[in-house]
């Protein structure tokens, strides 16, 4: 595994460049294929473990920019101008209280419930199961529960119902 690592990790991370344009994600990306290939047993025995190494780090790079896409779609739907003013407090509430969860949990919720994708869709957005996608919905809501009642026994009852 060393020597295919100091064979190719340099040329890896020139190829993976021009797909992401960013030297560091580039580095992320090919780390990333060479940690999913230590844990392939054939990964030893492939005839041309550099392209093997190449494909997925490809694929992480595309993986990434759709997520970080759907990402980007996210930010009108969180910043636009609410009409209400309760609308405004719930908001700032759910985003502070979202910034508290651990980031599958954030993230599976932000996409569920704040892009309106199906879980299908954020499964392979994410890239887990459909299962594992549920499991984060359904921990996600049970931790920003406590989070956004307590969020609102601290404010003034006005701003609730304004």
């Amino acid at each position: 595994m060393q020597a295919v690592f100091d064979r190719s990790y340099r040329r890896l991370v020139g190829q993976v460049i021009g797909l992401t344009r960013s030297r560091a994600e580039a580095e992320d990306v090919v780390q990333e294929a060479f940690v999913q290939a230590v844990a392939r047993r054939e990964f030893a025995t492939m005839d041309k473990p550099e392209a093997w190494l190449l494909t997925v780090a490809l694929n992480q790079a595309r993986r990434r920019w759709r997520r970080g896409r759907h990402f980007l779609g996210l930010l009108p739907k969180l910043t636009e101008h609410p009409q209400r003013h309760d609308s405004a407090v719930d908001r700032v509430a759910l985003l502070t209280a979202l910034r508290a969860l651990p980031a599958p949990q954030r993230e599976a919720i932000a996409l569920h419930h704040l892009a309106d994708l199906p879980v299908a869709e954020v499964a392979e957005l994410l890239g887990v199961p459909e299962g594992t996608v549920k499991a984060r919905l359904s921990r996600g809501r049970a931790a920003l529960l406590p989070l956004l009642e307590e969020t609102y026994e601290d404010s003034p009852q006005e701003a609730r119902h304004a």
